[in-house]
């Protein structure tokens, strides 16, 4: 057995041993030792492979596999500037606490030297947003070599893992000529692990203890729930009657105490200057609305944060406390302090509903309304970047029966399509994602898949305006930039999606009628998209006129 192959089986069969159950390759000529390993290790059905030719849609789809199950999963790539692709994946996993294990080829240092083939300095490639790097060295025929390797494996295992969240860790891996397996399996030493598939180094306590808040004392107080604890931070507000108000609007909550329209609330200043909270209980790391970082930024607020990683969001670095796990005991409960807010919510709520009502069909606040509403028991909502999480949280009504998920670490729309298919393979009930338009095009490549992969049961909403139509509501959109806002800001892009579907075998709906959108949106297994195309001009005055609605509701 040659070196090469040999350090790839024991890496292989040391994470099977950690707990590896699904793990994502890209081919290539260096990774080839690990990819004759991990075909072994799925014929012997140790594992579940999914091979992606895009090392791009390979990066998000292991993120998409690890979020949902919580468990690291492995990214295989080879050298050069198949690494350097993965560098998205890898930014949104630290920033989010999602646990990857990136496992990199490299050619060996004289090859490096000499200007090989293929060849960049993958050395700390991701920079700090790992967890941990290390690069194994070049695999030799000398005794220590499979302690060595099952070790380093270990030890990346558990640094994926991290404290209370997750984050990726990058193994870079140089290998040397033969990269197929030759020879018989003579070793000098016996390449085992440890008896009865246990790992070869346990660690009794990950991370470090949880701690938990100290600093709470408010009667009137708010939890603001960002992208993680959603059930706990519930019942923590009903328990102690804060409100609980969430970026993804009351998707994924129940209770009580859930303001459904928050966001809406939020930015009312006349309803904020009365119900001002004392201190805010932020649970993870909120990133979308603006009226989101006024609040938290506002010195007359208390902020304490529930947050297992780094960064902290802190928006004028004034953070009172920060812990890993909720307690705590505020102060006596101020019984008109949550009513207030929950009348609020009804009034607001019944007056967006019912312009939405009167609204033109089709509108992104409607469409995304209209998919939370249909969504089948237990399931997994993928949201897009941009105006999809937006209009969910502005928009859908109370659910506390599905389960959302947003790459908000690093908010990009880079490999959604990706991160909605490994998310809908690891959660094995029915899976939905509503992605803009060029979110679902920045990662079509995702639709590539080999008759011999796994599909995902997944229904894709794609909303097509025909580009940029976030910008229509953020400056860039005001009336004085209509010059330049179509090139530069707007980008239509006359892309037909059902032929882009069609060159990949992927079934695709055309919804024209509001009528024939419940219909589509039954339930069925396998892998389709459904478009609905939209008005980009009237967005701007759409979120206008729901505004108006609202604040007349709550104001007069």
């Amino acid at each position: 057995m040659n070196p090469s192959t040999a350090q790839a089986e024991v890496i292989v069969d040391e994470l099977v041993r950690n707990g590896v159950r699904q793990v994502v390759l890209s081919p290539g000529s260096r990774n080839a030792p690990l990819s004759y390993a991990l075909h072994r290790a799925a014929h012997a059905e140790r594992l579940r492979l999914h091979v992606r030719i895009d090392e791009r849609s390979a990066g998000f789809l292991a993120l998409g596999l690890a979020a949902r199950s919580r468990t690291p999963v492995p990214v295989v790539c080879t050298s050069g500037t198949a690494a350097a692709n993965l560098h998205p994946a890898v930014s949104e996993a630290f920033h989010s606490g999602v646990p990857l294990i990136v496992l990199t080829a490299d050619r060996p240092p004289e090859l490096r030297a000499a200007g090989a083939n293929q060849t960049i300095d993958q050395q700390r490639l991701f920079g700090t947003e790992v967890r941990l790097f290390d690069e194994l060295a070049v695999a030799e025929n000398r005794p220590g070599q499979n302690a060595y390797w099952r070790s380093q494996v270990c030890r990346a295992w558990h640094a994926a893992l991290g404290g209370s969240r997750g984050g990726p860790v990058h193994l870079n891996l140089p290998f040397r000529e033969p990269l197929v397996p030759t020879g018989g399996g003579e070793w000098c030493e016996p390449l085992d692990g440890r008896a009865a598939g246990a790992r070869w180094t346990e660690v009794s306590a990950r991370g470090w203890a949880p701690s938990a808040l100290s600093q709470v004392h408010a009667r009137r107080g708010l939890v603001l729930v960002a992208d993680w604890g959603a059930a706990r931070a519930s019942d923590w507000g009903e328990r102690y009657g804060w409100p609980v108000l969430s970026e993804s609007g009351g998707v994924g909550l129940s209770g009580s105490a859930v303001i459904s329209t928050g966001m809406w609330l939020l930015n009312l200043p006349e309803f904020m200057q009365r119900h001002r909270p004392e201190q805010v209980l932020c649970v993870g790391r909120p990133t979308v609305f603006r009226q989101v970082q006024k609040l938290l930024a506002d010195s007359r607020v208390e902020v304490l944060l529930a947050h297992g990683g780094v960064p902290w969001p802190a928006p004028a670095h004034n953070l009172r406390e920060v812990a890993e796990t909720f307690g705590g005991e505020p102060g006596p409960v101020d019984p008109d302090w949550l009513t207030g807010w929950q009348q609020a919510d009804q009034k607001a709520s019944a007056a967006l509903h019912a312009a939405l009502d009167l609204e033109r069909w089709p509108s992104g606040p409607a469409v995304a309304r209209e998919l939370v509403d249909a969504l089948p028991e237990r399931s997994l909502l993928v949201l897009g970047a941009s105006n999809p999480t937006r209009d969910v949280a502005l928009a859908a009504r109370q659910r506390s029966d599905v389960v959302v998920h947003r790459n908000r670490g690093v908010a990009g729309i880079d490999g959604m399509v990706s991160t909605a298919i490994g998310g809908a393979l690891a959660h094995g009930r029915p899976a939905y994602a509503l992605l803009g338009d060029l979110t679902f095009l920045h990662d079509s490549n995702g639709l590539l898949l080999g008759p011999q992969e796994q599909r995902p049961d997944l229904t894709i909403v794609v909303l097509n305006d025909d580009g940029g139509g976030i910008f229509s509501l953020l400056e860039q959109g005001s009336p004085e930039y209509r010059d330049s806002f179509e090139r530069v800001f707007g980008t239509p892009h006359g892309t037909d999606i059902g032929k882009l579907c069609a060159a990949h075998g992927v079934e695709h709906v055309l919804v024209e009628q509001r009528s024939d959108l419940t219909a589509a949106l039954r339930w069925q297994p396998g892998l389709r998209v459904i478009e609905v195309r939209t008005d980009r001009d009237q967005l701007r005055a759409v979120h206008q006129r729901l505004q108006t609605a609202v604040r007349s509701a709550l104001l007069g």
